[in-house]
């Protein structure tokens, strides 16, 4: 399979990075992939939603989980860690993919979503992500999530932002077909 890079959004002190074009029928798999993601705001949370098409407002209605793994840096406290109050069920918040990222300059945040087949009128949008980052507390975290926007209209745009103030990172999405 061929994974074809589509676009790339580069954002300095941004309030959001938005995807509004082609996430269409092209591919059955979108992948966006987010590099060195740094918040204005310290500990301060990554997070996406999506519109169906023709809908406005970024509140699609999803079903979420997440879960992380951290590490200190001095290696004495590894643990995995949960909690029910970064899941949704059927809520239409924003969904945290990567948490707490620290703002420094040596924090920041990377990882990947998942997005299947959002063109389908027929099935409900499955996605996971992968994320990693640098805490302000000199943590690294490991976060996973996956769920399902609970609508069977097509998705045609994606909004990554910061739980609280500004951002900057480069964003890369990509069709797989």
């Amino acid at each position: 399979m061929a994974m074809d890079l589509i676009t790339t959004n580069t954002s300095s002190n941004a309030a959001s990075s938005d995807f509004t074009s082609s996430i269409d029928s092209t591919y059955k798999l979108y992948i966006f992939k987010f590099y060195d993601v740094n918040p204005a705001t310290d500990g301060t949370h990554f997070q996406f939603q999506a519109n169906a098409s023709g809908q406005t407002g970024y509140n699609e209605t999803m079903t979420t989980t997440l879960f992380s793994a951290y590490q200190d840096e001095s290696g004495t406290d590894p643990s995995l860690w949960y909690n029910t109050d970064d899941d949704q069920a059927q809520g239409t918040a924003y969904q945290i993919i990567c948490r707490q990222i620290g703002n420094g300059s040596d924090e920041s945040g990377a990882g990947e979503l998942f997005l299947f087949n959002p063109a389908s009128t027929t099935y409900v949008k499955h996605f996971y992500s992968r994320a990693n980052n640098t805490r302000s507390d000199d943590y690294c975290w490991g976060d996973f999530c996956a769920g399902y926007i609970n609508t069977t209209s097509a998705i045609d745009d994606i909004q990554f932002k910061m739980a609280s103030g500004n951002m900057d990172g480069t964003i890369k999405m990509y069709g797989v077909g």
